[in-house]
């Protein structure tokens, strides 16, 4: 009879993958950390002969033990190695899944209570026909979909014919019978122990990969417009504008139906297919790092997925991928400008819900927007939007804009029964979509308006390469955990949809900085960036090729002996493999010389690759420094060295979100000192440190790292020099901003400075912000700065890294730019300006 049996599952089996197409995920048993020499069982959340089919399939393609084969504990024998944890109990047409304690759950149990060698790994596999969000509106949809209900006989053959092709399976990692057993004092409890285990673990896998149930879009803006919050701001609008309450309702309404998503499971599938075409016309791949991570966060709690902001492409690849990699797709935070016909309709259904720029002075779309964040934090569903606001022109981290966030941490503290964790995302391109347009912006040229038409133009993007991208996952972290550092008794009081603790802004600067900082953690080196970095370190953006080969080794060599955080990523191969790489791609050319070939920029070229530098300037912002002490110095004392770097830290800190505290950066200035001397790029005699001889292959390598921060601290220097210039009490925050954007540029032009972000105004801001925050300067009760020696003294540090040269020339276009406006008094001298 078991040969019989066997003989038609196997029938069965080969007919049903006539049809059935599989994604599989989890299918290496080293990954999952199986080990062979232990019997293996399988587990399936409900008993279903179709289920089972495939499983055994899964096992047979990827080399795993069959689930369909005896299995011997020791005196006793089971029959199949798997076993399920619910199945149909009651009469006939009334039969429900309900869970059980299998047979073969208790005959385990028993074997292991009775031999203490014995251990079996039970692993759960996870099976979906299809992956829908449940719909109230649609019986069909209802019928076909695999949801949160179990599939009868019926309704399971048309899931298996319309959904059959695809269909996915996870296997997951073992649980070790064995050390539930230890920890069990009876054979019965450690039977109902893990049972109760497989249970919790298939509902979290479920709610991760099919997401909350979902009700019918209607039903979602209905109660909205009934919540007391919304209820408050339609009367106060009524009341306000004089205007009946209906047409108040129907405005809220309006409101909510322009901001909700819409996802459907066809539209998510058809992109799918779209996006898997599009990736492998335009990119040589994507490379996915962390992601184990994330799919354990997925069944704590809500996620907030906190991409960086580079491309347009930034929102459908990460839904993409986590669409690929069984997770749910989340539901994005858009710009209302995205919005548009055609385009519009396809992202809602994909999960995108609009957001208009501005709430401001509109009392009732901010009530109805915030009680939308709140219903989908309090239903679990995940959530993405991007805290920079606006997409990166220069290839920075942009500065946060805190309103998401706001709305998170106070939909949170009005509701906190259901964790919310947030996932930093770092999306690294080695050739970005966009490129050419930023180009334009960061000249002047006005941004433009997305458009169906513009939409078209781009897809003649789709006959160029733009190489390969990275999607990094950096650590998650609980937003409880975040707000008990910040502030530790926010659970001793109640909240509600108004309420504004004193507290609050000060948290959500620092959760806005902890978010952007967790960003950069992940970021990734690539090819493209690298040989970027060191070619616009060099005085003519070019350098002999075997010499630049080697400086990238040498460069991601260093940074691989002290990696900037545990989750940032690589690149692949070595430095002659990337310049060739960066040649085939159009971004550098090769000029033959008979004692060696010259690799250079050309063009353009050189200030489209200052935004992939940028990239990765936060990972080598510190050896960056330390190099950068020793331009216009031979030999520095080792503790002058630690206190001159950290001095300079804090603004450097606050413009590229680097991830140490002021406290803790001195510990790893002494680690980075270290790590170059290990190599050789900086030279020591007790406490005293050296350059190398003048020439050599480190000297070359250690002025490349310098170089990489000189503009940073240039940029520094001109706003020190034209407010000395002015003098004290004689100018605001706002006008020297102005000023020293102003002679930014035109430095830039002068002494070809070819990189944008050189006379970003923003940057000039967060400076200014720093001085004040560090006391360097302060604010009269006309407006104006004022400052004592302490500003001079930082004008006096500068000698120290900034050559003679670059510091006269600041103070000349200080002097030539105030000349052409108005006489002033005689600016304060650099007296190190004439010296070397």
């Amino acid at each position: 009879m078991f040969g019989i049996s066997s003989f038609f599952f196997t029938i069965l089996r080969k007919i049903l993958f006539l049809w059935v197409r599989t994604d599989v995920i989890g299918n290496n048993s080293k990954d999952l950390g199986i080990d062979p020499n232990k019997p293996v069982v399988y587990v399936l959340q409900h008993s279903s002969l179709s289920n089972r089919l495939v499983l055994e399939q899964e096992c047979l393609e990827n080399h795993f033990p069959s689930a369909q084969q005896p299995l011997s504990l020791g005196e006793d024998t089971i029959r199949r190695s798997h076993f399920f944890i619910y199945e149909k109990q009651g009469q006939p047409f009334r039969r429900r899944y309900r869970p059980v304690i299998n047979e073969r759950l208790k005959h385990l149990a028993a074997a292991a209570k009775k031999d203490s060698s014995l251990d079996v790994q039970i692993v759960p596999v996870s099976l979906f026909w299809g992956r829908a969000p449940e719909k109230e509106k649609s019986l069909f949809k209802l019928m076909l979909a695999d949801t949160w209900s179990v599939a009868g006989r019926i309704r399971q053959f048309f899931v298996i014919l319309f959904h059959g092709r695809n269909t996915f399976v996870q296997f997951n990692k073992p649980i070790s019978l064995r050390q539930i057993v230890d920890e069990s004092e009876s054979k019965a409890i450690a039977t109902r122990k893990l049972a109760r285990v497989l249970r919790v673990h298939f509902r979290l896998m479920r709610q991760a990969i099919v997401g909350p149930d979902l009700s019918h879009r209607r039903t979602l803006v209905s109660s909205l417009i009934r919540s007391n919050a919304v209820k408050e701001a339609i009367k106060e609008t009524a009341r306000k504008e004089k205007i009946p309450p209906l047409k108040a309702k129907q405005r809220a309404r309006k409101y909510a139906d322009e901001i909700a998503s819409n996802v459907s499971i066809a539209a998510v599938r058809f992109l799918d297919i779209l996006l898997t075409w599009v990736w492998n016309k335009i990119y040589n791949g994507v490379k996915i790092n962390n992601i184990e991570t994330v799919k354990e966060t997925a069944q704590k709690g809500a996620i907030v997925y906190v991409p960086c902001h580079r491309s347009h492409i930034d929102y459908l690849l990460l839904s993409y991928v986590l669409y690929r990699n069984a997770l749910m797709v989340p539901h994005i935070a858009a710009g209302i400008n995205l919005n548009m016909p055609i385009v519009g309709p396809i992202l809602r259904r994909g999960g995108a819900f609009f957001m208009r720029r501005s709430f401001k002075n509109n009392k009732l779309y901010t009530a109805v927007f915030n009680e939308y964040m709140f219903s989908m934090f309090t239903r679990g569903y995940p959530v993405e939007y991007f805290v920079e606001g606006g997409r990166s022109r220069t290839g920075r981290t942009l500065p946060p804009k805190a309103g998401m966030l706001l709305m998170t941490v106070r939909s949170f503290l009005r509701d906190s029964k259901k964790p919310i964790y947030f996932v930093p995302v770092y999306v690294g391109y080695e050739k970005i979509l966009e490129a050419r347009s930023y180009l334009g912006e960061l000249k002047g040229a006005k941004k433009q308006k997305e458009n169906v038409f513009g939409l078209f133009k781009s897809l003649r993007s789709l006959r160029s390469s733009f190489g390969q991208v990275s999607v990094n996952f950096g650590t998650p972290f609980a937003l409880e955990d975040s707000l008990n550092a910040i502030q530790a008794d926010w659970r001793d009081h109640t909240y509600t949809q108004d309420s504004r603790p004193e507290w609050l802004p000060s948290a959500i600067d620092a959760l806005s900085n902890q978010v952007a900082t967790s960003i950069n953690n992940a970021a990734a080196i690539n090819p493209v960036n690298i040989v970027a970095t060191l070619l616009l370190a060099t005085p003519k953006q070019a350098m002999d090729e075997r010499m630049l080969g080697d400086h990238c080794d040498a460069v991601v060599s260093l940074m691989k002996q002290f990696p900037y955080s545990d989750v940032m990523s690589f690149p692949e191969g070595k430095g002659s493999d990337w310049i060739t790489y960066m040649e085939s791609m159009g971004l550098a050319v090769r000029q033959k010389q008979k004692l060696g070939d010259i690799i250079a920029l050309e063009g353009a070229s050189a200030i489209l690759l200052t935004y992939y530098r940028n990239n990765i300037l936060h990972l080598m912002a510190l050896p960056a420094l330390v190099a950068s002490m020793f331009q216009n110095n031979s030999t520095l004392r080792r503790d002058k060295l630690v206190w001159l770097v950290s001095t300079v830290y804090p603004y450097i800190k606050s413009e590229l979100f680097l991830r140490w505290s002021e406290e803790e950066v001195e510990a790893v200035i002494e680690r980075w000192i270290d790590t170059l001397c290990a190599n050789n790029l900086l030279l020591k005699d007790n406490d005293n440190l050296y350059k190398p001889i003048a020439g050599s292959r480190e000297f070359v390598l250690l002025d490349a790292l310098a170089r990489t921060i000189i503009p940073t601290l240039e940029r520094y220097y001109i706003a020190i020099a034209i407010l000395r210039r002015n003098g004290r009490g004689t100018i605001t925050a706002n006008k020297l901003e102005e000023q020293s954007t102003m002679m930014a540029e035109r430095m830039s032009i002068l002494y070809g400075l070819n990189a944008p972000e050189f006379f970003d105004k923003s940057l000039f801001r967060n400076f200014i912000n720093n001085l004040k925050r560090n006391e360097i300067i302060q604010i009269d009760d006309n407006g104006n700065i004022v400052y004592d020696e302490n500003l001079d003294n930082v004008a006096e540090d500068a000698r120290l890294v900034l050559n003679a040269e670059m510091r006269q020339s600041i103070l000349q276009v200080a002097i030539e730019a105030e000349n052409k406006s108005e006489a002033k008094e005689p600016p304060p001298v650099d007296k190190a300006a004439g010296q070397n």
